[in-house]
Order: structure tokens, then sequence, then C-alpha cells
């Protein structure tokens, strides 16, 4: 593992069969089934592993219903805030379902969607979200449709409705009571539908959570009201599956121990700057504490603290956690810095490379 030159993400088979595990689970003991959500995890050297234990993929772009076909296979749901003209019938061709934001989408697209099923997304107005920013139902949404009224009057074109009203949401009570609000304001919908999608953000891999409750509750709202549960995890199908591994390049105090590694927040892991949030990075214990620092101009581009059993040096290597979901999907070119390669742990502990990123790509992006 060593011997690949840094950055570089490294995403471990084992540890991602373990979240795979309880994806079985789920679709076992609660007949729902599971689409891999491709806006957070879209590495598809890992796709051979991961369909055989989900159902397919949902999407949120043409380019990712087009890689979900080409390289996952199995279910392929495109949905989008708004589709285009000009893409909308190569968006058809390449899906299974068809699931539109808005009334004014459907009716727009309604004689090109080539008798392919066909659902509306849903905003029932109550969410679980700890950032306004990732908010569906913050004030003003644009994501869904929220008048039963309106809705149940195009029930009679609907297929299926997708609900995505939970963020990171570890709390199987909230979720229990979210849905439980959910099916009060829609249940006249709800009894006409073949299916429904509770979307992502539910984090049903977390250490303790109560899948059984879980399941339980997802065969409660399947049976009430007949239809095929579907559940599109990101996050949860890849949680603490994928490491960032740096190399430290220098070493500064100004107040705290300073090490700056060949990586970057901004460019490698963006969701830290957007959420304000710090990675997981070493065990935690040792006496020597450093800021992370990642090699950019930005004055925030700080991965976090740690504690290390000895004071690091020049070459030292350290990783960083969390680094599967949104982490890939968002890298970018920022400063021309080094894009991170990717490597996959095989379950025999061997590590292969799979992609490198080069300066003639840096070139290829810009014009």
């Amino acid at each position: 593992m060593h011997t690949l030159p840094t950055p570089y993400y490294l995403i471990d088979k084992s540890a991602l069969q373990r979240n795979l595990d309880a994806i079985d689970y789920i679709r076992e003991h609660s007949g729902a089934k599971v689409l891999l959500a491709l806006k957070c995890f879209a590495t598809w050297s890992v796709f051979d592993l991961m369909r055989r234990h989900m159902d397919g993929t949902t999407s949120s772009s043409l380019y990712e219903v087009k890689l979900g076909r080409q390289k996952f296979g199995g279910e392929t749901h495109a949905y989008s805030v708004a589709f285009a003209d000009h893409e909308i019938d190569e968006v058809v061709a390449h899906c299974d379902k068809i699931i539109f934001n808005s009334a004014n989408q459907l009716e727009r697209y309604a004689s090109r969607v080539q008798g392919k099923p066909v659902g509306l997304r849903l905003n029932p107005g109550v969410s679980c979200a700890g950032f306004d920013l990732a908010d569906p139902a913050r004030a003003y949404s644009r994501l869904g449709e929220s008048d039963p009224d309106r809705i149940l009057s195009l029930a009679s074109r609907l297929d299926g409705v997708m609900i995505h009203n939970n963020c990171e949401n570890r709390d199987f009570a909230r979720f229990d009571d979210l849905l439980t609000q959910m099916e009060q304001r829609f249940a006249p919908v709800l009894r006409k539908l073949k299916w429904v999608s509770l979307g992502g953000g539910i984090s049903f891999t977390a250490q303790g959570y109560p899948l059984d409750a879980f399941c339980a509750r997802l065969r409660r709202f399947a049976q009430e009201y007949g239809v095929q549960v579907y559940l599109e995890p990101g996050e949860a199908a890849v949680r603490h599956s994928t490491t960032l591994e740096v190399s430290v390049l220098d070493i500064g105090f100004n107040g705290k121990q300073l090490a700056v590694v060949d990586s970057s927040t901004e460019a490698h892991m963006l969701d830290l700057l957007i959420y304000r949030e710090t990675a997981p990075i070493g065990n935690g214990a040792g006496e020597h504490q450093y800021m992370i620092c990642g090699k950019t101009c930005l004055a925030g581009d700080i991965f976090g603290e740690a504690r290390f059993a000895a004071p690091l040096r020049v070459g030292d290597r350290i990783s960083i956690g969390d680094a599967g979901g949104y982490t890939m999907v968002k890298k970018n070119w920022f400063n021309g810095i080094n894009m991170p390669s990717i490597a996959v742990k095989e379950a025999d502990g061997s590590v292969r490379l799979v992609r490198e990123f080069s300066f003639d790509e840096y070139v290829n992006s810009l014009s």
C-alpha cells in the first residue's frame, strides 16, 4: 500500500462489504429494494461488488443516468431537479423509471416518456437535516411538490413517488415520526401508487442502528399502501469504507503545531468546507497534536486536528477517514494541484491502483 504515491483515495472492499451486508439484511427482511445514489458515490471500479447486493442506481442528471445504466446495471432510476429539452430523450432511453421534480416538468415531458413508469417528487414539508443548506423542506424549497390536492389530481398519471427528507438521520424514532407525518399528509395519494422511494440520508449502517425495527416499519408501510418501497442510500452504502492517503510536506508552528499535506479539503474533500466539519484522522491517541493543513492557497484549507504517538516528520503518511461519500464525485482542480489517484484494497489485503489523473486531464478540463 505504501508504495503508491500519495495522494490517493483507498477503498477497502472488506469495510465496504460490512455496509453491503446490512443492505442485504434490509432487502431480505423488509422487502425494500435498494438503489445506490450516484450523486454521493460513483466510483465504478467497485460496482462489481456493490451490484451483487443492490438493485440498481438512482441519479440526478443525464450523465449519472448513463453511468448507472452502463457501469452498474439493474434498475436505473432517473431524477433531476429540472430536465432540459435537449436531454430528455436520452434520459428516457437510459432509464427504467423517470421521476419528475415538479408537476410542470411532468406536464412538459409526459408525451416523451415512451411508456416508462413515471414518478413525482413529493415534499412533505418536514425533514431531518442539520444544515439549512441541505434541508429539502427549507423555506421556498424548489425540491418537489407539496400540495396534496394538486398531487392527487395527478395520481392517475403516476406509478410512484419519491420523498427525500432525511439527511444523516441516525435516529430511527425520528425517521418513524417523519414517515408517519408524510403518511398523514399524502395517504390518499399513496394508496393509488405502485412504488414509493423514501430517498437517502437514513444512516442505517451506523453502529447500533435498530435494523429489525427499521425493517418492520418498512414492511408495515409497504403493506398498508400496497407499494414496493425503494431506498436510495449514498453515504450509508460506503460509510467508513474509504480513506484519503496523504503525505506530510512541511512542518510548522504558529501557536499550534502545523503539518501541511499533499492534498486539500477544497479540492479533494469539499464537504468539510461546505458544512464546516473536520475529518477523522488517526485514532485520537498520542501526546503530539497537529493541525493537518491542505496545500492550497485557501487560508481555511484545514482537515482538522489529530494526535500522534510521535512527532510528525516530512514524508510521514497520514490516513484521513470518511473519504468515500461526496468526495470523489466532487473533486476538482483548484490551484491545479494533483488530483488523488483511486486505489482499491481487496479482501486479501492486496492493493491495486485503478485510476490516476494527469496534467493533460487538468489541461483538458479547461480551454
